[in-house]
């Protein structure tokens, strides 16, 4: 006995369905390690993460923390929201706008210790930043040039 038409396209509309359902949980179950959940320092101290677990630190870098080791290519500073501050150490190249009292944005992962361990290090800039070429300009002469550029 064959099958009708309308009955072998809901099969294969069912088959689809199944499969396409197994991609996004395995796709979902592969995945589950590379997410990089963000703290602040105050829920990243009541509730570190478990040390294998990357995660990123935001906040700003407290004033008169960091500190260059004799190693010169790493430095420890401390991260702070006002409410609590963690230690931060970290081996590399340093963003330029990263400065004591900016914001920034650490990638890594909480070392047993306390101390944040950063593989990688966004700095980030107020909403007042201005380019250097601009800062001596009028708000007028600032949208003229704007506008020539479009």
């Amino acid at each position: 006995m064959a099958i009708k038409a309308k009955h072998q396209r809901l099969v294969l509309l069912v088959i689809a369905l199944v499969v396409l359902v197994g991609a996004a949980l395995l796709a979902a179950w592969a995945l589950r390690n590379q997410a990089s959940y963000f703290y602040v320092p105050a829920e990243i101290t009541a509730n570190p993460p478990a040390p294998s677990r990357g995660v990123r630190l935001g906040g700003m870098v407290e004033k008169g923390s960091i500190k260059t080791m004799p190693d010169g290519v790493t430095i420890a500073f401390v991260v702070g929201d006002g409410k609590a501050t963690v230690p931060v150490v970290f081996k590399g190249i340093v963003p330029s706008l990263f400065v004591e009292g900016s914001g920034v944005v650490a990638e890594g992962h909480m070392r047993p210790d306390g101390t944040f361990e950063a593989d990688n290090l966004l700095a980030k800039h107020d909403e007042k930043y201005v380019p250097r070429e601009m800062k001596d300009m009028t708000g007028e002469q600032a949208r003229q040039v704007v506008a020539e550029t479009k």
